[in-house]
């Protein structure tokens, strides 16, 4: 009730996100053990998913054939896990580099995902107003690319699943040293332990091709719609991590190379 008034009816904006089927059990995804998302432990080891996506999985798949629909009709909004059994969700880690076609989609819902990444190709969503990746606790960083999504206005993520997340404040993964050639890398193939992803295109600054250059990997959190997000940046050039702009307030200020870099306090010390 509201001031002793009639009973008031809050509606589950995310009901129609979910299946009912699961009953609760969690089956459509995997447990994640990465750090402990109820008390503060600053000085946990963390690392990222190493989890490759099978690309011949049916949920996969299924996935592909829902972005080219949606990309063909011009939807404004998307909702492609509700489209997948508990066992096709279970089998998507990441999403296809095709969503950049999903340029008039606005609000992007991935509800109790089994992400562990995203791919930079997020940033091509032009129109993209609303995402929604709540209870997808397995996902714990972003593309910087995610910034080009220069209509985004709100979003609804698990924070305290977040690297360097204002609560808890756990560490971020230590990236590899950068390198001023990557003539010895296979971009294509790379190993997620290691690089946070399997593969890289282009700069995450400029958007020159990464092949051309070197690759400097850098931390930087900042706000993104409605949330402050760490964001991996892939860069070309030390020019281009020093052209990126300061963290957000409250949050390292600085681009930084992840481990056991100085935090602000937790919200729960």
């Amino acid at each position: 009730m509201v001031d002793g008034g009639e009973p008031r009816l809050f509606v589950n904006q995310w009901g129609d996100a979910s299946d009912p089927a699961l009953g609760g059990r969690g089956s459509y995804r995997d447990v994640c053990v990465c750090f402990d998302q109820v008390k503060p432990h600053p000085r946990a080891r963390v690392g990222f998913h190493a989890e490759h996506q099978d690309t011949s999985a049916a949920g996969w798949q299924r996935l592909l054939e829902l972005i080219d629909e949606a990309a063909d009709d011009g939807r404004e909004e998307f909702r492609p896990l509700v489209e997948l059994s508990a066992g096709e969700r279970r089998q998507v880690i990441t999403l296809p580099p095709s969503i950049a076609k999903l340029t008039a989609v606005k609000r992007f819902v991935l509800y109790g995902s089994n992400l562990v990444r995203i791919p930079p190709e997020i940033g091509g969503m032009s129109s993209l107003e609303e995402f929604t990746p709540y209870t997808s606790y397995r996902l714990h960083w972003f593309p910087y690319e995610i910034t080009r999504c220069s209509q985004l206005a709100r979003s609804t993520v698990s924070t305290r699943a977040l690297f360097g997340n204002f609560k808890l404040r756990p560490p971020f993964p230590r990236l590899q040293p950068s390198q001023d050639s990557v003539a010895d890398l296979d971009l294509t193939e790379l190993d997620a332990r290691r690089w946070g992803t399997t593969v890289i295109r282009g700069c995450s600054v400029c958007d020159r091709p990464i092949e051309q250059s070197g690759l400097h990997q850098v931390w930087v959190s900042m706000r993104v719609a409605t949330d402050v997000l760490p964001l991996l940046v892939n860069a070309c050039s030390a020019a281009c991590v020093s052209a990126l702009p300061f963290g957000a307030e409250e949050y390292v200020q600085l681009p930084h190379k992840g481990g056991r870099v100085r935090q602000p306090p937790s919200d729960w010390d």
